[in-house]
């Protein structure tokens, strides 16, 4: 991947890197890229290429991601991940690889994608071996990956195992940590555009056990229904 990591610095933009880490509260540099520039530069770098083994995409990916000098690294590293030639790929074993990148990457902006469209795709293509998983990781020590628990099914609308929602939700109402607490209202106010009364209950059923934070995002767009307190945990 040195080929591609030579094409991400050739658009290197110092002022903008400055500004992007100083944002991002990253140890790790940027080069000052943005985001369709990176996708853009993996797609070139990727034109034609396929995988013949597994191993061959998994390594390259951890070279590119474990190898990172700059932040947009990372991010190509997600994009070479997400790439259609990376598609025979997407099943259960991937996970292991998943969750390498979400306890390594334990921030958001690299573990929110993981979430929710890797981890998150093969979850829906794949629940009966993936599942368990999920509810492993709801319990887990590791915040990110207590996160990406919750998280994984924001973009599965109808397709959404409520079950396993309220269980990732359940499981995490306790916890203090603004990234969790911020993660269960994004995923409740997500699936309330597709069933907003099973949100309303489930809102009113945690009370006061669900922070003041989690139940603002929950009901950003139904009114602010279902019992809101000004006596909440914020």
């Amino acid at each position: 991947m040195e080929g591609l990591r030579a094409a991400l610095a050739a658009h290197a933009d110092p002022d903008r890197a400055a500004d992007q880490q100083r944002y991002m509260k990253s140890a790790m540099p940027y080069r000052g890229l943005t985001m369709p520039l990176v996708r853009s530069t993996v797609r070139e770098r990727l034109a034609g290429v396929g995988w013949e083994e597994r191993a061959d995409w998994e390594d390259t990916l951890l070279a590119l991601w474990d190898e990172a000098a700059f932040r947009e690294e990372r991010y190509a590293g997600l994009a070479l991940a997400r790439h259609r030639s990376a598609r025979a790929f997407q099943d259960p074993d991937a996970i292991p690889l998943y969750r390498h990148l979400v306890v390594t990457g334990a921030w958001w902006d690299l573990v929110d994608e993981t979430a929710t469209h890797l981890v998150g795709d093969v979850l829906l293509a794949h629940r009966a071996d993936v599942t368990p998983v999920v509810r492993a990781w709801a319990r887990d020590d590791d915040l990110w990956l207590r996160r990406t628990a919750v998280l994984c099914q924001i973009r599965h609308r109808d397709a959404t195992d409520t079950d396993l929602l309220r269980e990732v939700v359940e499981a995490n109402l306790g916890d203090p940590s603004f990234w969790v607490r911020k993660a269960i209202g994004w995923a409740l106010r997500s699936h309330a555009r597709t069933d907003p009364d099973w949100v309303r209950a489930e809102v009113a059923a945690a009370g006061e056990r669900m922070s003041g934070l989690s139940r603002r995002e929950a009901l950003k767009h139904l009114g602010g229904a279902a019992g809101a307190t000004g006596s909440l945990r914020a």
